[in-house]
């Protein structure tokens, strides 16, 4: 029986996005530091016991706009400086 060879992550993603620097494997990269910082703002929100509504509501954006936010879509960081300023963070 052969040995499969077991790959690291960074080997996957080397093999499918190329090398750090290059422009595929940055964007990837970027997307997952988005999606990292939604999840953050989303566990950072429950942990105070607000709803979405309620931190738009602080932060002066609709429900929807926290819900893209929460899942890394368009982050500014004017607004995630809002929003952690809104969480007394």
């Amino acid at each position: 029986m052969e040995k499969m060879k077991i790959y690291s992550q960074a080997e996957i993603l080397d093999r499918t996005l190329g090398p750090k620097g290059t422009p595929e494997r940055d964007e990837y990269e970027a997307k997952v530091e988005d999606y990292m910082v939604g999840l953050a703002i989303r566990k950072a929100r429950e942990s105070k016991n607000l709803t979405q509504e309620q931190l738009g509501e602080r932060i002066g954006v609709q429900r929807a706009r926290i819900c893209s936010i929460e899942r890394g879509a368009n982050l500014r960081l004017s607004t995630i400086r809002r929003i952690f300023s809104a969480l007394g963070m």
